[in-house]
C-alpha cells in the first residue's frame, strides 16, 4: 500500500490511517474493497440475488429498476468508504421531498446492497441502520360509496352497449371483471389468473379458489404464475350472487371447456395484462367523467364493507393478509362517527339543568 501527502509526515500519517482501516476487514474473493465504487457493488449485489434465487423474478426486476433509476445516479461513482450515514440520510430526505414512495423504495435497495457489503466484510457497518425514519405522509384509504358503484356499473354498461362503427364489439369482460373484483376483494392480477377449475358454482356456497396471478416481466410474455403474491394469499372465497351471475355470463361465452383455461382472456385464450385492464377501465371512466376508479380501490371497498359488518380479522382473512394491522392501515376507511350513545349519556347527566 502507498499514500502521498504534502509532507513526509503527512504521507506517513495517511499511510498509517489506511493500514489501520485495512486491518478491519478480512480479504474477500469478490474483488471488492472499501475503495471499490458503489457501481461495482451494485453489479455484485444483482449477481448475488441471481445466485441466491430466493426472490421472485418480478421482485428482482423491481429491485434492479429501483436501484438503477433512484439510487445509482447519486451513488455510482462514490467509493464504499465514502458512503456514510450522513450521506444516505441526506439523500433519502431529499428524495422524500419529491415522493415518499420513491424514498421508501430507494431505502430498501440501498440497505440490501450495503448489507451485502457488510456480510462479505467489505465495510464494517451498514450506514442505513442509523438513518432517520421516513415520515409517511398522512393518507386515508378511500373506498367507493354505494352510489358510486352504481355509477361505475352504468358507465361500463353504456360503453359495452354503445353502437360500434368499426372494430370488434366489447365482449362484456370489463364489467364482469369489476363484479368479481367487488365480490372477492382480490388483486387484479389474481382475478385475471382465475381458471375454470378454480370455480365451484354448483355447491350450496359458490366459491373461487385464488391460486395464482398474472405477471408481465420485461423480455417475457405475459403468463399465469402458479402462486399469488404470498403463501397466505392462496385461499378459497365464497362468492356473492352478483359475482356468480357475472362469472356464469362469462362462462357462457367461453369456447374452451379446458379446466385449465383462464376465465378472462383475449380472443386467443392468452392472459389479459393487468396494465391493459387498468388502461381500459381508466378510459371508460374518463369518458363518463368519473375519477379515481382503479382496480385496487375495489379491493379497499370490499375490505371496508367486511370490516364494518364482521370485523378487522375477517377483512384481513378476505384480503389474504397475515397481519390485520396492514389491513387497518392501508385498506379500511375509518368510520369517524362516535358511538351515538354518548349523546344519551350526556343528556342523562346534564339535560335536566338547562
Amino acid at each position: 500500500m502507498q499514500c502521498t501527502g504534502a509532507t513526509k509526515a503527512a504521507a506517513e500519517l495517511a499511510l498509517k490511517r489506511k493500514l489501520s482501516e485495512r486491518s478491519l476487514f478480512q480479504p474477500g474473493f469478490a474483488g471488492l474493497s472499501a475503495d471499490s465504487t458503489f457501481a461495482k457493488l451494485v453489479d455484485y449485489w444483482l449477481e448475488d440475488m441471481e445466485v441466491e434465487d430466493r426472490l421472485s423474478r418480478t421482485t428482482r426486476n423491481l429491485y434492479e429498476r429501483n436501484m438503477r433509476t433512484l439510487v445509482a445516479p447519486s451513488f455510482a461513482e462514490l467509493t464504499l468508504r465514502e458512503i456514510g450515514v450522513a450521506r444516505c440520510d441526506y439523500f433519502l430526505k431529499q428524495l422524500a421531498k419529491q415522493s415518499y414512495s420513491r424514498a421508501r423504495q430507494a431505502r430498501v435497495v440501498l440497505r440490501l446492497a450495503l448489507g451485502l457489503a457488510v456480510r462479505h466484510e467489505v465495510i464494517p457497518r451498514n450506514p442505513m441502520d442509523h438513518v432517520s425514519r421516513l415520515r409517511r405522509p398522512a393518507r386515508t384509504p378511500d373506498a367507493f360509496e354505494g352510489s358510486e358503484i352504481e355509477l361505475i356499473r352504468e358507465a361500463v354498461r353504456e360503453w359495452e352497449e354503445r353502437k360500434i362503427v368499426a372494430g370488434p364489439k366489447p365482449d362484456g369482460q370489463l364489467g364482469q371483471i369489476i363484479e368479481v373484483l367487488l365480490g372477492t376483494s382480490v388483486r387484479i392480477g389474481e382475478v385475471l389468473a382465475i381458471r375454470i377449475r378454480d370455480l365451484d358454482l354448483r355447491s350450496a356456497i359458490p366459491t373461487v379458489r385464488i391460486t395464482g396471478t398474472i405477471v408481465s416481466r420485461k423480455g417475457e410474455p405475459t403468463h399465469r404464475q402458479d402462486h399469488p403474491k404470498t403463501s397466505r394469499s392462496v385461499r378459497t372465497i365464497a362468492l356473492p350472487q352478483f359475482a356468480v351471475a357475472a362469472i356464469r355470463a362469462r362462462i357462457k361465452k367461453r369456447l374452451s371447456i379446458d379446466p385449465d383455461a383462464l376465465l378472462f382472456c383475449n380472443r386467443n385464450g392468452d392472459p389479459l395484462t393487468t396494465n391493459n385492464v387498468r388502461r381500459r377501465l381508466r378510459d371508460v371512466m374518463d369518458k363518463a367523467g368519473l375519477n379515481g376508479v382503479t382496480p385496487h380501490r375495489f379491493r379497499r371497498t370490499g375490505a371496508t364493507a367486511v370490516n364494518q359488518a364482521g370485523g378487522i380479522d375477517l377483512a384481513a382473512e378476505l384480503l389474504g393478509h397475515t397481519d390485520s394491522r396492514i389491513t387497518a392501515q392501508h385498506y379500511i376507511v375509518r368510520n369517524d362517527l362516535v358511538n351515538p350513545a354518548t349523546a344519551r349519556m350526556l343528556e342523562e347527566r346534564y339535560g335536566g339543568t338547562a
